[in-house]
């Protein structure tokens, strides 16, 4: 999720342990857990900060080890650590719960976006991502600045933010619903799909789909089980050539292929160099696929410069891949 939603989400947990009686009852231990929810449901996104390097790294690891078992397991006595000292009236056994709460629910939401986290490290590095809520869901936030402004005006924050965890826990059923459907109105229209990722809009009803098939790569949008293709890409193996082995030792290619789970490449033969490029079919804007990873080699296979991120225009990307070469 989002910056925003992950915030009022660590409120909308402290005002939720009040119905822990423990916590109820102390006011040092109440005031306790609501900072530590606030700071545990932000934490796990520290690695945000990989981004001051470059985006290879911050696309290598971002919800990865931060977002890891031992991370979510550790995460909560750090926090604690920091917090308790400032005040040991704090019952330390719940404060923990509630701690570790917020760490585990920051990790479980991200789980269900189309960017999802390798949430099962150290057992596997694989991306679970259920694509199935927005990065920012509107509905989401909204409800919850909701909850924020009746506790505001004197509502029990506890079963204030129960209820509204309940209406979400129908919500996040009826998306899986939707998905369902848009999954079923695909498999209709290309029989042949071997792989489906649906990544959800800020739109209800709408999706961008992208599809592996026996042949071919699909692109799309849906609106509920109505399909729209946009593009039909044939599905061509990365050849086995000196420039397509020299592009995947570049950081920005390796950190690419690491994370996109669907994409095309194109080769482009100029004078002095070769250029690669590898395109992700999963986040297709206007016509336009922003997601890309470029590497630029000399004849010798050098690597002269290369980027991945996105990109909304040519002309920005040659600027990005002319300051990288200086």
């Amino acid at each position: 999720m989002d910056t925003g939603t992950h915030v009022v989400m660590g409120f909308a947990l402290g005002g939720l342990a009040t119905l822990d009686p423990v916590v109820a009852a102390s006011p040092e231990t109440s005031q306790s857990v609501l900072i530590a929810a606030v700071i545990g449901s932000q934490i796990p996104d520290i690695d945000t900060v990989l981004k001051l390097r470059n985006n290879a790294v911050y696309i290598r690891h971002h919800r990865g080890v931060t977002h890891s078992i031992p991370a979510v397991l550790l995460w909560p006595l750090l926090i604690i650590a920091c917090i308790y000292p400032f005040n040991t009236d704090a019952n330390l056994l719940h404060l923990w719960i509630w701690t570790f709460v917020a760490v585990f629910l920051h990790v479980f939401v991200d789980i269900f976006n189309a960017y999802g986290t390798q949430a099962l490290r150290p057992f596997s590095s694989k991306w679970v991502a259920l694509g199935v809520i927005n990065t920012f869901d509107p509905f989401i936030f909204t409800i919850h600045v909701i909850g924020l402004f009746l506790w505001g005006f004197g509502l029990h924050p506890g079963y204030t933010f129960l209820t509204i965890y309940f209406i979400i826990l129908i919500y996040y059923l009826v998306r899986f619903q939707v998905q369902r459907a848009v999954r079923s109105a695909v498999r209709k229209k290309i029989p042949k799909a071997e792989q489906i990722i649906t990544s959800p809009t800020i739109r209800f009803l709408q999706w961008r789909v992208a599809v592996i098939a026996e042949n071919h790569f699909y692109v799309g949008r849906a609106y509920g089980s109505s399909i729209t293709i946009f593009d039909e890409y044939e599905r061509i193996q990365l050849p086995d050539l000196p420039v397509i082995e020299g592009a995947k030792k570049d950081k920005n290619i390796s950190a690419f292929l690491s994370f996109s789970p669907v994409y095309r490449w194109e080769i482009d033969e100029y004078d002095e160099f070769t250029e690669v490029r590898f395109i992700d079919l999963r986040y297709r804007s206007n016509g336009h696929y922003p997601f890309v990873a470029i590497v630029q080699l000399d004849n010798n296979m050098n690597i002269l410069s290369s980027y991945t991120g996105w990109i909304f225009s040519e002309e920005k990307l040659r600027k990005k891949l002319e300051v990288i070469s200086e």
